[in-house]
């Protein structure tokens, strides 16, 4: 069977594997403001392995139309952009076509939300297995992989408006 060049492939979240999100906060060199972060990455436990995963995700985010590279969107003023971000009840909720993740999140995290109004959402391609749910991610592991040139170069960012429950 062949497929013309043009054809869209479906998206397999089994590919992706176990995504997990985690959030950190610290302070931002423009205005010295804490910033809250969010990541999102795969484990590379999925179908096919990491290099399935990373193409998995490079997939999704441009399904979604979050460019990777250096450069950021600004999801406020993008229009249909189907990520979002709820945070609630000490919780970060992230929500994409075909997945959502949540995490709970530390008090200054919420924090730098309440101040911002959004976060800087990064979304690796690259997987970071060693960083698996139940492992603690020491500052220095995060710091060593958050600041890898090639994970940030071959990642999505966004500043991501957040968005609360009313009662």
């Amino acid at each position: 069977m062949t497929s013309t060049p043009g054809a869209v492939r479906a998206f397999r979240p089994a590919r992706l594997g176990t995504l997990v999100v985690i959030a950190w906060s610290g302070e931002h060199p423009d205005d010295e403001r804490d910033m809250p972060f969010l990541l999102a990455y795969a484990l590379g436990d999925g179908d096919g392995g990491p290099e399935g995963a990373e193409d998995a995700a490079r997939q999704l985010l441009d399904d979604v139309g979050l460019p990777v590279g250096t450069e950021f969107v600004d999801a406020a003023e993008s229009v249909g952009l189907p990520v979002t971000l709820l945070v609630e009840a000490g919780q970060a909720v992230l929500t994409m076509p075909h997945l959502t993740a949540q995490c709970t999140v530390p008090q200054e995290w919420l924090a730098a939300v309440r101040d911002r109004g959004h976060v800087y959402f990064i979304f690796a391609t690259r997987p970071w297995p060693d960083a698996a749910p139940g492992i603690p991610v020491t500052e220095d592991g995060l710091r060593e992989f958050v600041g890898d040139e090639s994970v940030l170069s071959t990642a999505a960012h966004c500043l991501l408006p957040v968005r609360q429950l009313r009662g």
